[in-house]
């Protein structure tokens, strides 16, 4: 069992122009399965389409928190529908970001209920998004999860420690990206090495936030290896326990892959 990259955007510019090339450069380095997010409603089609085109590469539909103002119609009605595909893996990203404040707060929050009461009437996992937003995060999801039917995952985690333990106690699995390598992110690596082995998932969020050792350049899928590898090192676990881990917590959340 290789990697998975549990979150990626290959419809984005600096992977598109190249993407059969970025998917093969990540299964020779042993990635064999990415997730590739959506943040809009206007990319829902196309990529879906690239998961129709690769079998090992899924979709999901959803809304980032920066695009809240441009969604005020989006209701789980639409990400129910769109999650009808059987590509469709996820409900997401979403979420919210009060870092940068690109939308309202009030309509960050309410494009993050469609997206919870989506996931809750699918019963697909939640990719969710968050920034400087840890308070009204874990209200809403502890919330939520306490009514029923809500699973999801924590991505590109760089939240506090406090956070990752109420995500793990509400059953949620926290996914790392390239951040984890960096070496301002000291608070990090000590969050990452507490996560339970079958909590983790790991993730490039390409095009964005290139691990050590490719840092400054676009990043790409194949990169989780990096990533896969420094985590090893940091929690003292064998490379090989850690990827079957990893990709296991991945089919296991994400339940609609090995249909």
């Amino acid at each position: 069992m290789g990697l998975i990259d549990s979150h990626c955007h290959l419809n984005y510019e600096g992977l598109v122009e190249r993407q059969h090339e970025v998917l093969a450069a990540a299964r020779t380095r042993g990635v064999d399965g990415f997730l590739n997010i959506s943040t809009r409603q206007r990319e829902w089609a196309a990529i879906i389409a690239t998961a129709e085109r690769n079998p090992d590469v899924w979709a999901t539909v959803g809304v980032h928190p920066h695009e809240a103002d441009a969604h005020p119609d989006l209701g789980a009605a639409a990400l129910v529908d769109a999650a009808a595909h059987p590509k469709v893996v996820a409900i997401g990203e979403c979420g919210l970001d009060y870092y940068y404040d690109k939308s309202d707060r009030t309509a960050q929050r309410e494009r993050f209920q469609a997206h919870i009461d989506a996931a809750r009437a699918t019963g697909l996992p939640l990719v969710v998004h968050t920034r400087d937003a840890e308070d009204d995060t874990a209200d809403m999801l502890t919330r939520e999860v306490g009514k029923g039917g809500v699973s999801g995952v924590l991505h590109c985690f760089t939240g506090s420690a406090g956070l990752a333990r109420t995500a793990l106690d509400l059953g949620f699995y926290i996914s790392l990206s390239g951040i984890v390598t960096f070496k301002s992110a000291k608070d990090l690596q000590e969050t990452a090495k507490f996560i339970p082995a079958d909590r983790l998932l790991v993730e490039t969020d390409s095009p964005f936030v290139a691990p050590v050792p490719h840092r400054g350049k676009v990043c790409e899928p194949a990169y989780v290896a990096d990533t896969a590898a420094f985590l090893s090192d940091l929690r003292d676990e064998p490379l090989d326990e850690l990827t079957a881990a990893t990709s296991a917590n991945f089919r296991s959340l994400f339940r609609k892959t090995t249909a």
